[in-house]
């Protein structure tokens, strides 16, 4: 039988190919790639016992386990589906449309709005003092500001500098800066499992990542073994980077 091949079932094979690409890529980020390859086996076990064996028993078995296993699945990758959505979100072209419809303007940062932070960065680097800071972009970190101490103050380098001395009480947390301001210190950051981080990274980057691949924001380490300045962003890290390096990072439009 003749099988008529069109544009409408090329853009369908083009799209379900780029989920699976992009699943895997989520999956990757997040340790759990072994999981996903499990997944995709059980399937095309199942394909093969039902469709072109069609062993009855064994496959009506399957039928079941699959019928079952989408909740399974949900309930399995639910910090995966979730960071899915927000990745959709904070797309470029998402963020827009959600802005032009709210009517909320573009949060951009300025040269001289990252440099108190660059100049603290660079300070600390220099006195080997640890330091963790999140930029809050377009999604809100309300969950990761209620594990803190309320700030709320002017972006200043030596009031960063005194938070991350190594005697104050909220040194080992993460600061979370949004609009312009120190919203809050002390904070607690979901960790990333990846297994793929370099071990020689610690716990601050470990957050760093988890932070980025839950939202847009910027997560700046100061290393305390190092004092190296890294970056991670978007499930990605920019390791020992200079005071230009950082501050273009920063203030680059996404």
């Amino acid at each position: 039988m003749f099988f008529e091949f069109g544009i409408k079932d090329f853009i369908d094979i083009l799209l379900v190919a780029f989920l699976l690409y992009y699943t895997y890529k989520l999956m990757k980020a997040s340790g759990s790639i072994n999981i996903f390859t499990g997944i995709l086996v059980f399937i095309l076990i199942w394909l093969v016992v039902s469709q072109v064996l069609e062993m009855r028993l064994l496959g009506s078995i399957f039928d079941k386990l699959v019928s079952v296993g989408v909740l399974a699945l949900i309930v399995l990758f639910q910090d995966e589906i979730r960071r899915f959505l927000l990745t959709l979100g904070s797309h470029q072209r998402a963020s827009g449309l959600v802005r032009f419809l709210t009517g909320n303007k573009k949060e951009s940062l300025e040269h001289e709005d990252i440099m108190p932070i660059v100049m603290a960065c660079i300070s600390m680097s220099k006195q080997r003092v640890g330091a963790l800071i999140v930029m809050e972009h377009n999604l809100p970190l309300d969950e990761v500001l209620q594990s803190g101490e309320v700030i709320n103050a002017d972006v200043n380098q030596r009031l960063l500098e005194n938070i991350f001395f190594k005697n104050s009480p909220l040194h080992d947390g993460a600061v979370v800066i949004g609009k312009g301001r120190i919203r809050a210190a002390g904070c607690i950051l979901p960790v990333s499992h990846n297994l793929d981080i370099p071990k020689e990274l610690g716990l601050r980057h470990r957050a760093a990542m988890g932070i980025s691949q839950q939202s847009d924001a910027h997560a700046i380490i100061v290393s305390e073994e190092t004092g190296a300045i890294s970056v991670a962003y978007r499930g990605q890290f920019y390791l020992r980077l200079s005071a230009e390096e950082l501050d273009s990072l920063l203030t680059k439009d996404e």
